[in-house]
């Protein structure tokens, strides 16, 4: 599809059409309609900047880990109308070293100008596509809130496509937010992960390679790590990058089986997916709940910082057998 000054724009799908709200087939075959094309963004971005909280469009990143990676700081340029999260300062609470709780979620939420009715469209860049992106679409749906959607290809895609960005920063109305959630039917924890263990229930192991084998800690530049290397016994590693194609987006619902049915991860099945913070496995946990349909599907969000720094966890090092 070329867009009016000729840029190739085609997309997989179009999600729905706007204020008619009329819900269009999915051509990629994903089990719920949770990603947005570019140009279904664009299409809407009158909607995005109204003080009307119909339609709210953020963009959440770290700075502080993203300097070596391919993105175009907020301030540098943003979608027009999105809002800035800053997944460390804004969605995590630093005392705790704990994601938000309901409280400060709602707080955060009302103070942006966004209702639990919102149309919540979340993106961003990082090392991969949207990786701090699909930790706050995870957290958006641990707390309850039920339309929320992602940019598929992230802040990446839009910005090498040549959609527009903006240096303007727009202020909503404050409103009212009251959280559904927690809903704990999506998050795993220390006992959790016992369990899966003892029963053999998958664990995805989404960081690199090297991580994996216990070679390095974590990846360069990144400053909240663990005492151990190596990875929890029995899980299976499959990279973040592996779930996307060369542009950033997803890949197809049957390619996305196929990958992950390649290291023994069906839909028959409990499935826990940790990484270092649990902001990469929220990518995991994505592509096996939201786009493939699996039903039972947690993020460890304490991850290896919690399970690599634990007295007497077992680990393993090297290669998988």
């Amino acid at each position: 599809m070329l867009r009016d000054d000729g840029k190739d724009v085609s997309y997989r799908w179009p999600y729905y059409s706007g204020v008619s709200n009329l819900i269009c087939m999915s051509e990629s075959d994903y089990a719920n309609d949770v990603l947005v094309s570019a140009e279904w963004v664009e299409s809407h971005l009158d909607e995005f900047q109204k003080d009307d909280p119909a339609y709210r469009l953020l963009e959440v990143n770290n700075p502080t880990v993203t300097a070596d990676s391919e993105y175009t700081p907020y301030e540098e340029g943003h979608i027009p109308g999105a809002t800035f999260f800053d997944w460390d300062a804004d969605l995590s609470d630093n005392t705790t070293r704990d994601i938000l709780d309901k409280e400060s979620f709602e707080s955060l939420n009302a103070e942006a100008g966004i209702t639990a009715d919102s149309t919540v469209v979340i993106y961003g860049g990082g090392h991969v596509p949207n990786w701090f992106a699909l930790f706050a679409y995870w957290e958006y749906k641990y707390f309850g809130h039920e339309d929320v959607r992602v940019l598929d290809g992230g802040k990446p895609y839009w910005v090498e496509n040549d959609y527009p960005l903006t240096t303007e920063v727009t202020e909503f109305t404050p409103q009212e937010y009251t959280a559904r959630g927690p809903f704990e039917g999506i998050r795993a924890y220390k006992d959790d992960v016992d369990q899966a263990i003892e029963s053999g229930i998958p664990l995805v192991d989404v960081r690199s390679p090297e991580e994996f084998r216990g070679e390095i800690l974590a990846p360069e530049g990144l400053d909240e790590t663990a005492q151990r290397a190596g990875r929890i016994p029995g899980a299976s590693n499959v990279p973040t990058a592996s779930v996307l194609d060369d542009d950033g987006t997803f890949k197809s619902a049957q390619e996305l089986r196929e990958l992950y049915a390649d290291h023994d991860v069906t839909d028959d099945q409990a499935v826990i997916a940790y990484c270092r913070v649990g902001e990469r496995s929220a990518i995991a946990w994505f592509a096996l709940h939201e786009l493939l349909g699996f039903d039972d599907v947690k993020n460890y969000d304490g991850s290896w910082t919690e399970w690599g720094n634990l007295i007497r966890a077992p680990i393993q090092t090297g290669s998988a057998d």
